[in-house]
């Protein structure tokens, strides 16, 4: 491949560039980084201004006593079956919607599209919702953090956009093997629709993993509280009850709220930080089919 020779104007460029994307990087990943140096450090080096690149006086202390808190097992409890359950049964929903709306001979799609696409404009409030839920007698139950957003229109309009952009010949000859409907459902268009349900599965798992309000406002037992509640009260409200006794009030020498505030953070989102890669090849293409055609 011959080598191009670029202008000054080019070169001055692509260094510009260069010197933007790495800014940027420091500026999203730095807070990230000070949280998790913080977590380690002792109280004098988290106290100490300044940018933070290593921990000072490094120890485990600050995670220890975010462990020894059983709030922070019943968190961790409550979201993962919460995130589990609620991604799966999404998962599901939406692609069996998805399929069906994909198709073009499916009685009244226009009009089912129209009401999809309304719920995106305008909702019934914070207040009806309660209220609705109430009468269902979901409050107080876990299924109350699940059911309510069981699907969405955008993903509904993602997935369904993405199967269309699949080809027909493969369901059609499938039929004519003799295939159930149900097999072609998810033994033939399920496989290949891969990226699209990676997207799906990413979305709402961080969607549910990040969910605070609504378990504040449904579920009101400290049983059923979710992690990210127990992280709000530890970090706004400082309640002494979340961890340890009076452990955010109290002096240590090897701990201070500050440095177990930023432990807590850390135990809240390395789950989902850790499972984001795997899914991030499928995802790309998931969203770009999805987006653009159909």
């Amino acid at each position: 491949m011959p080598k191009v020779n670029k202008t000054i104007g080019e070169k001055a460029f692509d260094v510009t560039n260069y010197m933007i994307m790495i800014l940027l990087m420091f500026i999203f990943i730095y807070p990230f980084w000070e949280t998790l140096v913080n977590s380690f450090s002792s109280p004098i080096g988290a106290e100490r201004l300044g940018l933070k690149f290593l921990p000072v006086g490094f120890n485990f202390q600050s995670y220890k006593n975010v462990f020894s808190s059983k709030f922070i097992y019943i968190g961790y409890y409550n979201t993962l079956y919460r995130t589990l359950f609620g991604t799966t049964l999404t998962v599901f929903v939406t692609y069996c919607g998805a399929y069906s709306l994909s198709k073009k001979m499916l009685p009244g799609r226009a009009i089912i599209m129209f009401f999809i696409a309304f719920t995106m404009f305008f909702s019934g409030g914070l207040i009806p919702s309660y209220l609705m839920m109430k009468r269902l007698d979901l409050i107080g139950s876990r299924w109350a953090l699940i059911l309510p957003g069981l699907t969405s229109a955008w993903n509904l309009i993602i997935a369904r956009n993405f199967i269309s952009s699949l080809p027909e010949t493969l369901e059609e000859a499938a039929f004519v093997d003799g295939a159930h409907p149900l097999t072609v459902v998810f033994k033939i268009m399920f496989p290949i629709s891969m990226p699209i349900i990676a997207v799906l599965a990413l979305w709402t798992a961080v969607g549910h993993w990040n969910s605070w309000f609504d378990a504040m406002i449904y579920v009101r037992d400290s049983k059923k509280m979710v992690l990210q509640l127990a992280l709000r009260r530890i970090l706004i409200e400082e309640s002494r009850d979340m961890i340890g006794g009076d452990v955010l009030n109290a002096s240590s020498a090897a701990t201070t709220p500050e440095t177990v505030k930023a432990a807590t953070i850390i135990v809240s989102i390395i789950p989902i930080v850790l499972f984001y890669p795997f899914l991030q090849k499928h995802f790309i293409k998931g969203v770009m089919v999805g987006a653009i055609k159909g």
